[in-house]
């Protein structure tokens, strides 16, 4: 079984669009705890709405490849179009953040938001992530 943390963000219709990925997530892996989601400006264009973010501990049974496409499956689902601008405007946004107590998307040592959330649902994470940048 693997532990995962899977980031969630959002900036279309936000509130809709988290609860959706949330329940869907749900239905196909063990949801463990959620972290706290909090409202961030974007990081590219600033003529779009405030982005909301968290995270999800999860477990599950698939390896890292199967997940991610199931993780772009539910971004699809949602209206996620494969050619958006990458800091443009998003319905949803899932990424693996930690697999299995291993930092893997950089990221989470850019960005505070994904910090605090990677530390609240695994604390034994907070000393690697207050050093310096770690592999990734």
């Amino acid at each position: 079984m693997n532990t995962v943390i899977v980031g969630i963000g959002s900036n279309i219709d936000a509130e809709r669009n988290v609860s959706v990925a949330k329940r869907m997530l749900g239905e196909k892996l063990n949801v463990l705890r959620e972290s706290e989601f909090v409202r961030t400006r974007p990081i590219g264009p600033r003529q779009q709405q405030d982005f909301l973010n968290g995270s999800l501990l999860v477990k599950t049974r698939l390896g890292r490849k199967q997940l991610k496409t199931l993780l772009k499956g539910v971004e699809i689902a949602l209206g996620r179009d494969a050619g958006e601008d990458p800091y443009g405007p998003r319905k949803m946004d899932l990424d693996i953040l930690v697999w299995n107590g291993e930092v893997v998307d950089s990221d989470v040592y850019e960005r505070e938001f994904l910090r605090r959330s990677v530390i609240e649902l695994c604390p034994e994470l907070e000393k690697t992530l207050k050093g310096e940048r770690g592999p990734v």
